[in-house]
């Protein structure tokens, strides 16, 4: 009886051992997965934020070349204001493939009520059909001893902007002239229109 009674003991002892043994294991494997997760989790955090931080810093360099652009776009050669109030601005002076000079700006009228200039046209009879527009317009290159006139088609319509009827208050126009290029050692003209008063640009 003893004998039997020592080997039931043993069975009982083999397998409380071999329940705790595999609770134990069940444990540690549960334990080990949560390690993982959280070791895992914590290197894609950190990835984040330096990926994030190069895109906000390419936003602002972006934001400066506009800004660039812009000053480029607006940059002023010249400006004067003459015959009642009204305020002219050449932004552009370039020669270009053909023989011929283009000037570009601004015409705005500073003054309180609507204008407009038939003298604009200039005092030759072949322009009189250009009516109020930059057909007068004139540059003298100080440096050659020479007035250039604008060009013309052969219908004496002029190569330049022809406005509407008046310059309302307030508004701003813009307006281009096309003239015989000045010879290639010229870096300076005169332009004038009308009685406004002559604005010096320089030619690229």
């Amino acid at each position: 009886m003893d004998l039997r009674d020592s080997k039931s003991r043993l069975i009982l002892i083999v397998i409380a051992l071999g329940a705790a043994l595999v609770i134990a294991v069940a444990s540690c494997s549960g334990g080990g997965g949560d390690d993982d997760g959280e070791a895992a989790a914590t290197p894609s955090g950190e990835a984040g934020t330096p990926e994030e931080e190069p895109a906000e810093d390419d936003g602002a360099g972006g934001e400066g070349d506009e800004d660039d652009a812009d000053g480029a776009e607006s940059e002023v050669l010249a400006q004067v204001t003459g015959e009642e109030d009204i305020t002219l601005t050449v932004t552009r002076a370039e020669r270009e493939s053909g023989g011929f000079l283009t000037v570009e700006g601004t015409l705005h009228n500073g003054g309180g009520d609507g204008w407009r200039s038939r003298a604009w046209a200039g005092a030759e009879r072949e322009l009189a059909g250009n009516d109020f527009s930059m057909a007068g317009a004139t540059i003298t290159a100080r440096e050659e001893g020479k007035r250039y006139l604008i060009l013309r088609d052969t219908e004496g319509l002029c190569l330049c902007t022809k406005f509407d009827l008046n310059l309302d208050a307030g508004d701003t126009v813009t307006w281009f002239a096309q003239f015989p290029e000045p010879d290639p050692a010229t870096t300076e003209v005169d332009f004038q229109i009308g009685q406004m008063p002559p604005a010096t640009i320089e030619v690229r």
